[in-house]
């Protein structure tokens, strides 16, 4: 089992969502296109603040990048921050996935005994 030099760095499960979210929709992402990217895909309701939150904080972690993009073509349009995975955010993304592979790994008959 292969593991990196630097310590992992924990993500939440919704930080998780989002980053997946990101790597899905490319580096066009904002935070109205990934709220209902989990909402379609994830079948749960999330709010645009907290979509905007996350992105904030992933960002300050350095698993994100942003930039104003420019403004709508109607009258008056504003300028959408666009939100886009990092290779450190991959990298974390990828650990975080890998751990649950390994966590997850023969426990489908445990879930359906616990029915």
């Amino acid at each position: 089992m292969k593991r990196s030099s630097a310590p992992a760095l924990n993500l939440g499960e919704f930080e998780q969502l989002v980053l997946l979210t990101l790597l899905r929709l490319g580096p066009d992402a904002y935070g109205a296109t990934v709220q209902a990217e989990i909402e379609n895909r994830g079948g749960r309701a999330v709010s645009v603040s907290a979509v905007y939150t996350t992105l904030d904080r992933l960002e300050s972690k350095g698993l994100v990048r942003s930039r104003i993009g420019d403004p709508t073509p109607q009258r008056g349009g504003k300028r959408k921050k666009h939100y886009e995975i990092r290779p450190a955010g991959t990298e974390a993304l990828r650990e975080s996935y890998e751990l649950l592979k390994r966590m997850t790994k023969g426990i489908e008959g445990h879930l359906e005994k616990a029915r």
